[in-house]
């Protein structure tokens, strides 16, 4: 079959448009479920985005197809997490940012949240939070039924003992809803994990935001029993976790949270 010039262009415009109304709902999604939202200007959202494609680039994953990535800053002075969609019309779209908490050092098994980027797959299978509070009273994991993203081993610098590299399981998880989710986006808390508040857990496990080797899986007739019954999942769904440091010498004023 033979198309002409008239249709391809058509066709590529479609997809073009496409892909912008694809991005634009889970936007609007991120500002009902997410209550802890931070209110990111224009230039420092296209600054976040050439930080990611430069981290992808770095690893050589600058992507081939549409999909959405989890953007962290480990900044003690930002602490915020980024949702980004990489469109039909290869340009970045912001969805949403959030407070989170990274890794604090000075303490024993304490970690440096460590920069790069990692995959979401299933050769760390995520787990969901039991609510059982540890010898502190805390629960660790947040309520119940939280998504724990499970990231693998990987090396990360010791905050304890003068340094150097050892393993730690990157994990990103809900915390304490009551005693230590407030404290996100105000300073780095976590023992290297990535801490977030319990609604975007919720919004990223909703929709599958990283589960593209889950829903492949899951598609193929296996039964993923973390997935939720509920989910309502892109039809882009993305695997990577990017994490950088902007090193930044003063906190900014949108990194300071807002609940909605």
């Amino acid at each position: 079959m033979v198309f002409s010039r008239r249709s391809i262009f058509l066709f590529a415009a479609l997809c073009l448009f496409a892909g912008a109304l694809h991005a634009a709902p889970l936007a609007r999604e991120f500002a009902r479920e997410v209550d802890l939202r931070l209110r990111v200007p224009q230039p420092v959202r296209d600054e976040y985005a050439a930080r990611l494609a430069a981290a992808l680039e770095h690893h050589g994953l600058m992507p081939a197809a549409p999909q959405y990535y989890v953007l962290v800053d480990r900044s003690p002075r930002v602490q915020a997490g980024f949702v980004y969609w990489y469109g039909f019309d290869r340009t970045w779209q912001f969805v949403g940012a959030s407070p989170v908490s990274t890794g604090r050092p000075g303490e024993f098994d304490h970690f440096m949240t460590p920069l790069g980027v990692f995959a979401h797959s299933l050769a760390n299978r995520d787990f969901r939070a039991e609510g059982t509070r540890n010898s502190l009273g805390v629960l660790g994991y947040g309520a119940a039924g939280m998504r724990v993203f499970d990231f693998g081993w990987v090396d990360a610098e010791r905050g304890w003992d003068g340094g150097g590299m050892s393993p730690m399981r990157l994990q990103m998880h809900a915390t304490d809803p009551e005693r230590l989710e407030p404290l996100l986006g105000a300073v780095a808390h976590s023992k290297g994990c990535i801490r977030i508040p319990a609604s975007l857990n919720a919004f990223i496990d909703r929709h599958g935001l990283l589960d593209a080797d889950y829903e492949a899986a899951a598609a193929a007739g296996r039964r993923l029993a973390v997935l939720r019954e509920d989910r309502v999942p892109t039809l882009f769904p993305g695997r990577w976790l990017v994490v950088v440091d902007s090193g930044r010498e003063a906190r900014p004023a949108w990194a300071k949270r807002r609940p909605s």
